[in-house]
């Protein structure tokens, strides 16, 4: 499915307003393109000046120096001039891309795992990493050289006009040709890079999914078909990938042929006005040779901000088909806990003290119902635990609890609607842990610290020995300050666990969620961890209870249903 011209229209309209958050540096680059202009025709007066008096006025090399050594100064500035301007661009580009991939995280963060288990790691991989970087050409290049695109071949005419108005006229009427005949290549080109982060993303997920399970596939021999596979998508990438510089290099042909035919044209006239053939464009009957090479010497030049523009025109479409997925990300209406902070949030700083559901239906993001409708009430402080086989629900009833899934009914924290909480007040009284929890690519006591980034030595001790975490640590080739590597490879389960369990236990929360947190973990280990109240309250899922006098409340979920009579409990 195409990008109609709305879309794009919207979508560039999308891309701008990112960058007048950074209107200074657009500003300052554009006024360096500007001084570079003025530098560029001060350099073709130079040296054609130079050219006059010696060829035309015979004078010595020695009688131009004068000359030559501005020229050389000439030079020297722009160089320094193009540098600054370079990196002013880079600069610029580098912030919005921060910028727009920061507004990413933020909403991944915000939406949880139940939204981000839609999709496979690579895909979202892409479009944090590889989409927003095809972002950069735009603003570092595209957007910075339309404005000198529209300034530089004015001042230019401007510049030739008094000396030559047939060679000012020539560039001026030859030089709409190169973006209209730019606009008719690139009119696909958003589409075509659009299929070519479409199938990127698909090769990219696909590629970490198998290396994920490549165990797995190895155990049911099922290594040529998967690579099969993945060769397709590849190849698929391939043609893709051709396509998107078919582009790029027919636009650049393009540009090159028209420019060459202007140059040509202009260098034509002065030839044959030279012969004596042509007797029009200057004012005194005469073309000089200065006007001829002032003139030859910024025909390129006048051309060489509509080529570099054309030469960023895919940056432009490639931008617009990255920026179609980010957009449609961060502005994609997700039915979700919805924040009032009025009266309400003064109230979130009380301890827990009631969980309430009323006909409450579970609802996927696609607003499709998971389970439900459930009616229980929880009074504090409670140690409950939650069972039923899989695919029951526990873990997306778990979800809504964390704001990360919508619902219908009531659902009542001390009385409020959770609809009705400060989101973000509330998650920070949670303390969540899976099964297989996650850890940053960092150090063991960062990972730990995550819980409690002010944590005082002694807080990080004292957990670290409640979490049974001292003999892994002292394994450890250097001790807290080991890295933990990538999805935490360096580590087996079991000690992945158990720092988890210490990042908890070091936040202080008033409700612990346990997803199955202790399944590699050993029974001396699991004990030690119930000795320990992390918090006042907790709701643990498992699909089986081995010590019931553990819990106060046991519910199953199964069926859609609660069943609330297995333990003691107000239901």
């Amino acid at each position: 499915m195409s990008l109609d011209k709305n879309r794009q229209t919207y979508l560039l309209g999308w891309l701008k307003q990112y960058a007048k958050m950074y209107k200074t540096d657009l500003r300052i680059s554009t006024l360096t393109g500007f001084i570079l202009t003025i530098l560029v025709i001060l350099q073709a007066s130079l040296l054609a000046m130079i050219l006059q008096k010696i060829i035309i006025e015979q004078l010595n090399f020695s009688d131009v120096l004068i000359y030559f050594f501005s020229l050389l100064t000439v030079l020297l500035a722009r160089a320094l001039l193009i540098y600054l301007r370079e990196k002013i661009n880079f600069t610029m580009g580098s912030k919005v891309r921060k910028q727009i991939r920061q507004n990413l995280i933020n909403q991944l963060e915000s939406r949880g795992s139940a939204y981000l288990n839609q999709s496979t790691t690579g895909a979202w991989s892409t479009l944090v990493i590889e989409q927003v970087d095809n972002l950069q050409n735009f603003y570092a290049h595209y957007l910075p050289q339309m404005r000198l695109a529209s300034m530089a071949p004015i001042l230019i005419c401007i510049a030739i006009l008094p000396f030559n108005w047939t060679a000012a006229l020539i560039l001026l009427c030859t030089a709409p040709l190169i973006p209209i005949f730019m606009i008719l290549v690139g009119m696909g080109a958003a589409d075509i890079n659009r299929r070519h982060f479409k199938a990127l993303a698909y090769l990219s997920g696909h590629f970490l999914d198998r290396l994920k399970g490549l165990n797995t596939i190895r155990l049911f021999d099922q290594g040529e078909k998967q690579a099969e596979e993945i060769q397709r998508a590849s190849e698929d990438f391939r043609v893709k990938t051709m396509q998107v510089l078919k582009m790029a290099f027919l636009s650049s042909a393009v540009l090159e042929f028209f420019t060459s035919i202007s140059i040509a044209i202009v260098a034509v006239y002065f030839g044959f006005s030279y012969l004596g053939e042509f007797n029009f464009g200057s004012y005194n009957g005469v073309v000089t040779l200065f006007a001829g090479f002032f003139a030859l010497i910024l025909a390129p030049e006048f051309f060489q901000p509509l080529r570099d523009l054309g030469t960023y025109y895919h940056a432009k479409a490639e931008a617009i088909a990255a920026a179609d997925n980010i957009e449609a990300f961060l502005n994609k209406k997700i039915p979700q806990q919805q924040v009032n902070q009025t009266t309400i949030k003064d109230r979130l700083n009380t301890s827990l003290q009631t969980i309430e559901a009323q006909d409450l239906i579970v609802l996927s993001i696609e607003q499709q119902p998971i389970v439900g409708p459930l009616s229980f009430k929880l009074q504090a402080p409670f140690q409950l635990a939650l069972i039923g086989t899989s695919g029951e629900g526990k873990t997306s009833l778990m979800h809504v609890l964390l704001g990360f899934l919508p619902y219908k009914g009531s659902l009542k924290i001390n009385g409020i609607e959770f609809n009705q909480l400060d989101l973000a007040d509330w998650q920070q009284q949670v303390s969540w842990i899976g099964q297989s929890p996650y850890l940053i690519n960092s150090s063991v006591r960062e990972n730990i610290l995550l819980g409690k980034p002010n944590a005082t030595n002694e807080e990080l001790l004292s957990v670290i020995i409640k979490a049974q975490l001292s003999d892994v640590i002292a394994k450890l080739p250097e001790g807290l300050d080991t890295q933990v590597g990538e999805d935490a490879l360096r580590l087996s389960v079991g000690q992945a666990q158990r720092i988890a369990l210490a990042r908890a236990m070091l936040k202080p929360c008033q409700l612990l969620i346990l997803d199955e947190p202790t399944a590699s973990l050993d029974k001396q280990t699991v004990q030690n961890l119930e000795q320990h109240h992390i918090a006042p309250n907790s709701i643990t899922i498992t699909h089986q209870i081995d010590d019931v006098e553990q819990y106060d409340l046991i519910w199953q979920l199964a069926k859609g249903k609660l069943h609330c009579d297995i333990k003691e409990i107000s239901c």
